[in-house]
Order: C-alpha cells, then sequence, then structure tokens
C-alpha cells in the first residue's frame, strides 16, 4: 500500500491518477487534487509542470469515458445512470452546449463528473469543442490548486504531512477501494443486463 501511495506523489503518478479520476471505476474524492497541491507545495520551482500533468491524465481518462458513452449511445447510458439523472445531463448537453461542458470539469466533487462526459459521449457532442474545454477549465482547476500551493507551501506540506493527515489518507484510501470495488460491480451488472427491445 505505501508503494502505491508513493508511486502517486510523483510526475507520472499525477498523470495516471488523473486518468483515472476521470474513468468510470475508480473512486477517490479529491485525490488528485491533494495530489497536485502536494507536489506543487513540495517542489516549488516544478509547480506548473504538475497541473499540466494532472489535466493532460484527466482528458486522457474523460476520452476514454467520452468513447464508452459514443459507442453505447442512449440506450446504453440507461443501463449506468439513473433516469432522473440521465435527463438533467440530457438536458444540459442539448441546451447549454460549450459552457455545459466545461462548468462540470472544473467543479470539485461531489459534482459527478464521469456520468456527464458519458452523457456527451452518448449525445455525439461535438469533440472538437468538448476535448479543449474540458482540457482549458481542468487546467484552471489545477493551476489554481498549484499557484496558491506555491504560495503556501510551508504551511500546506506542514499540514499534509501531519498525522492527523495521514490518517485521513487511510481513510480516503479506504474509501477509494471500496468505492472502486462498488463502480466495478455496477459496471459489470450493467453491461450483463439484456437490452430492451423497440417495436
Amino acid at each position: 500500500m505505501q508503494h502505491v501511495f508513493h508511486f502517486f506523489l510523483t510526475w507520472w503518478g499525477a498523470y495516471v491518477l488523473g486518468a483515472l479520476d476521470a474513468s468510470m471505476v475508480f473512486f477517490l474524492p479529491f485525490g488528485i487534487d491533494a495530489v497536485v497541491i502536494y507536489l506543487s507545495a513540495r517542489n516549488g520551482m516544478l509547480f506548473w509542470i504538475y497541473p499540466l500533468l494532472a489535466a493532460a491524465g484527466s482528458v486522457t481518462g474523460a476520452a476514454v469515458t467520452y468513447w464508452i458513452g459514443h459507442k453505447g449511445g442512449e440506450l446504453g447510458l440507461e443501463r449506468l445512470i439513473p433516469s432522473n439523472r440521465l435527463e438533467q445531463f440530457r438536458k444540459r448537453v442539448q441546451k447549454g452546449g460549450a459552457v455545459a461542458m466545461a462548468v462540470p470539469a472544473l467543479l470539485p466533487p461531489p459534482f459527478p463528473l464521469t456520468p456527464f462526459v458519458l452523457t456527451c459521449g452518448a449525445l455525439k457532442a461535438n469533440r472538437w469543442i468538448f476535448f479543449p474545454t474540458f482540457a482549458a477549465m481542468r487546467l484552471i482547476r489545477f493551476g489554481s490548486e498549484a499557484v496558491l500551493a506555491r504560495i503556501y507551501g510551508r504551511d500546506v506540506l506542514r499540514l499534509l504531512e501531519s498525522d492527523a493527515f495521514q490518517r485521513v489518507i487511510i481513510g480516503f484510501i479506504i474509501i477509494a477501494v471500496l468505492g472502486t470495488i462498488l463502480s466495478a460491480v455496477m459496471l459489470w451488472r450493467s453491461t450483463r443486463q439484456p437490452r430492451l427491445r423497440t417495436a
């Protein structure tokens, strides 16, 4: 567990965690944000590179999620997203355009980013608008965190390296493992359900 934890506290770990954070299965609220903040505070001169890596990884994960939604179509969405939430996402994508695509990439949890990306894929949202906008919003979010971490670096490190915060991290790891298992099981069950035939 310790080796896995230290892996994510590297520049390549930031990219991988960014990709996992935008995927359908992995579940770790604020995980990528904490990594960007920690790395930016620890490596002050290179603070600017971590939001770039996290945003690039996030776009990679979102591209896979978008592709799954695109291939599954609206019928596939009905097996992955509750109907009431799906209708909200559908209206937002259809009416909001680029703005609707941008805001979710900027918002932190508990906003359900993955279902929204799935919906954009299923509804064939314009990829040339979606991905640049998504990348820009993720970069703004992670970049803001990195700048603040650079400014308040010592205080940030003192907090993140404290015993109390380490216990919080352990709790988040447990949540991540349980949430990832639950997401994987739900995804597997949804793919096993037969499609409804239309007349």
